[in-house]
């Protein structure tokens, strides 16, 4: 990274908070990040990185000895994939780690609500604070409820796939702890449609 951009970063990070959008170990070891958060295709293209060999082994190793239809025991293998890589990250920032519960449970506040349970229940035996995570939910109707439920047992929420107001308001009486708009899309919006800033 160039003196300009950290520079920049710099200068961002007097003016506001900076969260880490990967899973790169490296990157977020160097940049300092204060949170960061991940999503399964972040997940996925951190396995690639040496830092998470053991991990995987590891993970792989665990599969192998399980019981089970083989479908619930990938799944089960790539949620350990999942916290173990937002367990590493946690020791790189002073703030949260957000982990995502997929999208294909976006809208079942039932299973979303059980796989955010999980995910504190595994991070907390892996020695991380439930105080040091934020369950990423996709802020659908579902995800709002889901969000409101985890909210009141102390499982704090990230909401996340907003592209209005509408939405943002909604988790908000939700009670989220944090929002992630998807600025980006948005401009792209503004911008296919020539009405951009």
């Amino acid at each position: 990274m160039s003196t300009v951009s950290l520079s920049k970063l710099s200068q961002l990070r007097d003016l506001s908070v900076v969260v880490a959008d990967t899973g790169d170990y490296e990157a977020i070891k160097r940049l300092k990040p204060v949170d960061c958060t991940t999503n399964p295709t972040l997940v996925k293209k951190a396995l690639d990185l040496p830092v998470y060999a053991d991990l995987i082994e590891r993970a792989l190793a665990w599969g192998r000895g399980q019981a089970g239809e083989r479908e619930t025991i990938v799944h089960a293998v790539a949620d350990r994939l999942t916290v173990g890589v937002g367990t590493l990250l946690s020791t790189l920032v002073p703030g949260r780690v957000s982990t995502e519960v997929d999208a294909d449970q976006a809208h079942d506040t039932a299973a979303t609500v059980a796989k955010a349970r999980q995910f504190i229940a595994m991070y907390e035996a892996a020695g991380v604070p439930r105080s040091k995570v934020l369950i990423k939910i996709a802020a659908t109707w579902e995800g709002v409820e889901a969000a409101r439920q985890l909210q009141a047992e102390g499982i704090d929420c990230n909401l996340t796939l907003i592209f209005n107001p509408t939405q943002a308001l909604a988790c908000s009486e939700a009670g989220a702890f944090l929002i992630s708009p998807f600025v980006g899309r948005i401009l792209d919006w503004y911008v296919a449609n020539g009405q951009a800033p």
